[in-house]
């Protein structure tokens, strides 16, 4: 029979593992009787762990959630993707809940054998964020969690949004928060402006209390994904694509093409030609985009592309004509 402490350690391993366990299997899976079974429930209760009876033929045990955090059992495995997990997060959560995240990670290091110290410390991540001239602004941590908790109960929210508080409350339901590009948002629909918006929660104070529960409503695209996609693209359908997309010819190869493409589909026509499909909020920004590669150009589609190739040919006319008259 192994060791008490042992016994506990694999004891405490399956309960994490599913919701019930009748003490004959427990028994069975760990070598021992049903009565040291309940006598090694009765030693993990004491430290801590809520383990609940479940009435059946055999008698059952079920781990639940208790009124403080007991120490937590984690496999090699499990141990080196949270850390992993954590040492990304607490670069790109871009809010107050990153320097959570790093004594978090702390913790678990001073904790681990040292084994998998070694092995961490051969996969040190740094997550690195795309350069902004907006950094995001931090979050509060128990705003967050009021947001959240509203989107549960499913409870209309209300709250002052932005810097000024002397108008009237925003009044919306609470469907998802979501993190884009470093910030958190919530997708709510607005009450007061009856339609889908998109709030920054760094800007969101609620107020308390929150208003009545709500039936959720179903969003305007097949998932929160293609919905927030589609919304910060300025695209006005559920489809979540660009609102203005096109197709052009390159005399550059795929590869090199695919290299400088990190929203769009290329595809090769000879080992020195492709097709580029890429979308934009504009076609004039897009035609821009498009020639950015530095390539001879074939339009195939649409129209409006070809036209805003040349109202850019005409701008960039007028502002070398400028440049040699000076």
């Amino acid at each position: 029979m192994p060791k008490t402490s042992a016994r506990l350690l694999a004891l405490l391993s399956l309960l994490q593992t599913r919701r019930d366990w009748s003490g004959t299997v427990l028994a069975d899976r760990l070598d021992i009787s049903l009565r040291t079974v309940r006598r090694d429930v009765d030693r993990l209760r004491e430290l801590g762990y809520p383990i609940a009876a479940v009435k059946g033929p055999d008698g059952g045990y079920r781990l639940g959630a208790g009124t403080e955090l007991p120490p937590l059992l984690f496999n090699d495995d499990q141990a080196v993707a949270l850390t992993i997990a954590l040492q990304a997060s607490a670069t790109t959560l871009g809010s107050g809940l990153a320097e959570s995240a790093e004594r978090a990670l702390n913790t678990i290091r001073q904790v681990m054998p040292s084994r998998l110290r070694h092995r961490i410390a051969a996969l040190d991540v740094t997550a690195v964020q795309r350069p902004t001239t907006r950094p995001a602004a931090p979050v509060d941590t128990g705003v967050l969690l009021t947001v959240s908790a509203a989107v549960r109960a499913r409870e209309v929210l209300r709250f002052d949004y932005g810097s000024d508080d002397t108008k009237p409350p925003r009044r919306a339901e609470p469907h998802h928060v979501i993190t884009w590009d470093g910030r958190w948002y919530l997708v709510a629909w607005d009450l007061d402006r009856d339609d889908w918006r998109t709030f920054r929660v760094d800007r969101i104070n609620p107020r308390t209390p929150t208003g009545p529960r709500f039936q959720p409503r179903a969003l305007p695209a097949t998932d929160v994904a293609t919905y927030v996609t589609g919304a910060f693209r300025g695209c006005g359908d559920a489809s979540g694509n660009w609102p203005c997309q096109g197709t052009v010819l390159l005399d550059l190869p795929a590869a090199t093409v695919a290299l400088y493409t990190r929203d769009g589909l290329v595809e090769p026509i000879t080992p020195d030609r492709c097709r580029l499909t890429l979308g934009s909020w504009s076609w004039t920004s897009l035609a821009a985009a498009i020639a950015r590669y530095d390539a001879d150009i074939e339009v195939i589609g649409p129209d409006e592309l070809t036209e805003a190739f040349a109202h850019l040919a005409r701008r960039f006319t007028r502002t070398t004509a400028g440049r040699s008259r000076s």
